[in-house]
């Protein structure tokens, strides 16, 4: 085990906010969400991540694209009402209208224009489901579940991920991986828009998502846990991801796209992991840096 992480030393690891990991490649400047839902008004000028959460509710009452509303109907998930194209008769499509009927869920033929309409993806691929908005689990229950599993506990924590075509890609991996859970702050991130639900691919059916108020309350309590925090840094105190240990319980805690890692989270961090650049580009994208540090954790527990 690396020296950062040997428990009996009675001190955790801090050092200087320098991060550059990043949700845009060469990205040094806060950015906001750019997908907000077109057609609603007040909705339409604001960022997702910065409404409010009965606004983002109402966001997230939709998963539009074929693979993201099949896995939902596969998983169980409550679907109000399904609105397909018109025309529509492709394979997964009809696929879709089958196990829509079969639940007798209303299906409407409706034309593209009104799909384009009210789509915040962009990308709904004919298909648009209106369900019951996503509930999101609760850091007990992710940790519970790794008990259920006998498994030491895998979190993905993310510090102001607020780009849903990183957050959605995350989820994904941490959910082909065998992460637990992903954990997000309640402000200033991405929510399990429609946008994040079809870049996941399905995968938010079937990986639990908690939100929580303060990131650096959390990490003291997952401590108290027994729960090792690292992240995800370049700065001069971190030391290459390969040589740490990971087959002990971990969060692994990805930063957000213009600053990286926050202060106060860094501060909290017990050790640091790099991924070392070796071109010009000076940061990586942040699902490609947790995808290469979640895979680090999964090939080291076998």
């Amino acid at each position: 085990m690396n020296n950062n992480m040997k428990k009996d030393s009675g001190k955790r690891s801090a050092g200087k906010p320098r991060s550059r990991f990043s949700e845009k490649t060469g990205s040094r400047s806060s950015r906001t969400d750019s997908s907000t839902r077109k057609g609603q008004g007040s909705l339409s000028k604001r960022p997702l991540a910065e409404l409010p959460d009965s606004e983002q509710e109402f966001v997230e009452n939709r998963i539009e694209g074929k693979n993201p509303v099949l896995e939902a109907l596969r998983s169980g998930r409550t679907v109000e009402k399904l609105l397909v194209a018109r025309g529509s008769t492709e394979g997964p499509v009809r696929e879709i209208i089958g196990r829509a009927r079969e639940k007798g869920i209303v299906v409407q033929q409706v034309e593209r224009q009104r799909l384009d309409e009210i789509s915040d993806s962009g990308a709904h691929q004919g298909v648009i489901a209106y369900v019951t908005p996503y509930r999101y689990a609760e850091v007990d229950e992710i940790i519970q579940r790794a008990r259920e599993e006998g498994e030491a506990a895998f979190l993905i924590i993310l510090d102001e991920i607020t780009d849903p075509h990183n957050l959605g890609p995350i989820i994904r991996t941490a959910e082909c991986c065998g992460a637990h859970g992903v954990i997000i702050p309640k402000r200033r991130s991405a929510g399990l828009t429609p946008a994040a639900v079809k870049a996941s691919a399905g995968a938010v059916e079937y990986m639990p998502v908690a939100k929580v108020t303060n990131l650096a309350r959390l990490l003291d309590d997952l401590k108290t846990r027994g729960i090792w925090i690292a992240g995800a840094d370049l700065g001069e105190d971190a030391l290459p991801y390969t040589e740490q240990d990971y087959t002990v319980p971990i969060a692994l805690v990805i930063g957000s796209e213009g600053r990286g890692i926050g202060r106060l989270v860094r501060e909290k961090c017990d050790f640091l992991a790099a991924i070392s650049l070796k071109g010009r580009i000076e940061s990586l994208n942040a699902s490609v840096a947790a995808g290469i540090l979640m895979y680090e954790v999964a090939r080291q527990r076998g």
